[in-house]
């Protein structure tokens, strides 16, 4: 696809939004609503039930139920890490300006615990195994938040005191559940113990790069310690299931993205090739098993559909990150972004949110969809430039 209908393409996404001011709805805001917390009856199953629904609903009921959109901390992460990368590219004061108030905001939003701080949901999230009220502190949206503000350079913002606090949290907030020698799983929020291998490994990968700027030899051999965890869990066929609980046991394409990425970028960071078996090895099954023909995205591995822009932006993401040891994953990534364009763009320029083989969700959720494609288009546009 060529270059300037790419541009085209993301700068009608960031119109889109701009225009909202950042804020918008999420798959998994249910619980917003007053009337559907009520209907929850402070039961937590009950409160899945509702999220499903609304998630799996081809029709946006929010409005009719109260759910008013809002800034989502994670996206607004992603939205620091695409923005700084376009004033990086162009130098133009207005994306600075865009840096500078998403920096400012995150600061202002961040959580404090009793070691440090963090970012979590701008809702109630019931999940599997626990339930986390709006605010609540996760380790990815740490990650996220924490490695979009490693790359911000402002003369006047202090992102390295918030990157030590996030550090704290995720260190000593956390729960650490043992493994093998050498092994730790991090939970995914200080309220449970799951271990989530994504969850895991992006908490470290966050400590690895912030070690390699510090020389904290804690940070790092912390962040070690959770590779070691989940790459030895990597199962024969090169995959890592969603977590080890009997519940999460299922493989799908972008949460493995985020393992792939992250273990990667941790062995790049601390100088180790540890992993480099392992990640060449979910590289294989991932690139083999979770693309499908024409560049579309597989949301599990070999299944048609669900087809959604968050696979498609985080396999560009990642085929763009594997791109200088594959010849082949530069030419998949812009075809994996001519497809996302040409059959998940709508006119006014948002994402739509999913494919299913019966119909499609035309939602435009701000976190899962806009920022993550947001974010893939600018790197995709970056590479291209360079």
């Amino acid at each position: 696809m060529e270059r300037a209908a790419v541009e085209s393409a993301l700068a009608r996404l960031d119109a889109w939004v701009e225009a909202r001011d950042f804020r918008g709805w999420d798959p998994h805001d249910a619980l917003n609503s007053p009337l559907v917390k009520a209907f929850t009856f402070g039961q937590r199953r009950l409160g899945q039930v509702w999220v499903q629904l609304l998630r799996r609903s081809p029709v946006n009921v929010r409005p009719l139920l109260g759910v008013r959109t809002g800034h989502n901390p994670k996206a607004m992460g992603l939205f620091l890490a695409s923005y700084w990368r376009k004033y990086q590219l162009s130098g133009e004061a207005r994306h600075l300006e865009r840096v500078r108030w998403l920096a400012e905001w995150l600061r202002d939003d961040a959580a404090r615990t009793a070691h440090g701080l963090g970012w979590g949901y701008n809702f109630d999230w019931p999940n599997r195994d626990f339930f986390a009220p709006a605010g609540t502190p996760t380790v990815v949206n740490t990650a996220f938040v924490g490695l979009a503000l490693l790359d911000v350079q402002l003369s006047d913002f202090d992102a390295r005191s918030l990157l030590r606090a996030a550090c704290d949290f995720i260190r000593f907030d956390l729960r650490q559940t043992p493994g093998g020698p050498g092994e730790l799983c991090l939970s995914y929020t200080p309220l449970d113990g799951r271990r989530v291998h994504n969850a895991n490994v992006l908490g470290a990968w966050l400590l690895a790069e912030t070690a390699a700027r510090t020389g904290d030899a804690e940070l790092a051999d912390l962040a070690l310690s959770a590779a070691r965890y989940t790459a030895r869990r990597q199962r024969a066929d090169g995959s890592w299931l969603y977590g080890e609980a009997a519940h999460d046991a299922w493989v799908d394409g972008f949460h493995t993205g985020y393992v792939l990425l992250a273990l990667r970028g941790l062995g790049r960071a601390v100088e180790t090739q540890e992993f480099e078996l392992a990640v060449n090895r979910g590289y294989a099954y991932w690139k083999a098993r979770c693309l499908g023909p024409e560049g579309a995205p597989r949301y599990y591995p070999d299944r048609p559909y669900p087809q959604d822009a968050h696979s498609a932006a985080v396999s560009i993401l990642t085929l763009l990150a594997f791109a200088r040891d594959d010849p082949a994953a530069a030419p998949l990534a812009e075809q994996m972004v001519h497809w996302a364009i040409t059959n998940l763009q709508a006119p006014d320029g948002s994402f739509d949110y999913e494919i299913s083989r019966r119909y499609r969700i035309r939602i435009p959720y701000m976190r899962w969809t806009q920022a993550w494609m947001q974010r893939a288009l600018t790197e995709w546009v970056v590479r291209a430039h360079a």
